[in-house]
């Protein structure tokens, strides 16, 4: 075996797959004999990378994608079925799965950088999950979405977090009840995705819209990305008092002094991220 060769073999044996293009980070989970499921295995792959991201000032934002005939099926029921012969019938595993997807999608919506998600094929249940925990979606044309878990008789209440943050009331409710799969362009009727394209063009529109991002300020992005989580949750009056402060912050740094200096002096803005 050359070492091309054992390069591409040790690659496509990673279930997760990082490459840097520029200032994006594309994250790519790999594990398409397993239709990419959410397993125990992939869960700490995905949470480790974010950290990992969390801490690279050289990323500016990041794309999540998935190789194979699924985005991501969800949590790996197999894995999970396995652990009703423990002596709690699999309580202590369950609870400790959950909560470790629970806190990885958590994650997402705390990075500094936007997450994109590039949607080539079906996500389902926790896969629909991680498609609406992402700050931005495009998809493949082709791809479908359900939080199928009612299926299997497994109400998808942690992705109905996600998802009932995305889409209204009434289209998550019916997502949730029902199992059934909407198309791309329904999802994108309804919230869940920004954008849908050809077959095969998702990352290429991914990629489009890091780019757009990246040629922003960082700081400002960051700043905003956090202040738009909080303020979701907050009524009226305590929205703007915290997005008030957080203009004030943001108007103090230096990538908005040079960014105000170079409006008026009709200039392109050379960032610092600071």
């Amino acid at each position: 075996m050359n070492a091309e060769a054992a390069a591409k073999a040790a690659t496509s044996s990673l279930i997760l797959l990082r490459e840097d293009i520029g200032h994006v980070a594309i994250l790519t989970l790999n594990r398409p004999q397993t239709l990419n499921s959410l397993s125990e295995d992939m869960l700490e792959a995905l949470g480790d990378a974010l950290t990992a991201v969390a801490h690279d000032e050289a990323v500016r934002a990041v794309i999540l994608a998935a190789n194979g005939p699924a985005f991501s099926a969800g949590h790996d029921l197999k894995e999970l079925n396995r652990r009703r012969s423990d002596e709690d019938k699999g309580h202590a595993y369950f609870k400790h799965i959950f909560g470790m997807c629970s806190t990885m999608m958590q994650q997402i919506v705390a990075l500094p950088q936007p997450v994109i998600a590039a949607v080539q094929a079906t996500a389902t249940a926790a896969g629909c999950q991680l498609v609406a925990s992402c700050d931005l979606a495009v998809s493949s044309r082709t791809a479908k979405f359900a939080t199928s878990g009612i299926d299997v008789g497994l109400f998808c209440s942690t992705p109905m977090v996600a998802l009932s943050r995305n889409v209204s009331r009434k289209h998550a409710m019916e997502m949730l009840v029902t199992g059934e799969m909407i198309s791309a362009d329904h999802a994108q009727r309804i919230g869940l995705v920004n954008r849908v394209v050809d077959p095969g063009r998702e990352r290429e529109e991914a990629l489009k819209l890091a780019s757009i991002i990246g040629g922003k300020s960082a700081v400002a992005i960051k700043l905003g990305k956090a202040a738009f989580y909080r303020q979701l949750e907050l009524p009226l009056a305590q929205a703007y008092e915290l997005t008030s402060d957080v203009m004030v912050e943001n108007m103090l740094t230096r990538d908005a002094e040079e960014g105000i200096d170079a409006f008026i002096e009709k200039r392109k803005p050379k960032w610092e991220g600071r």
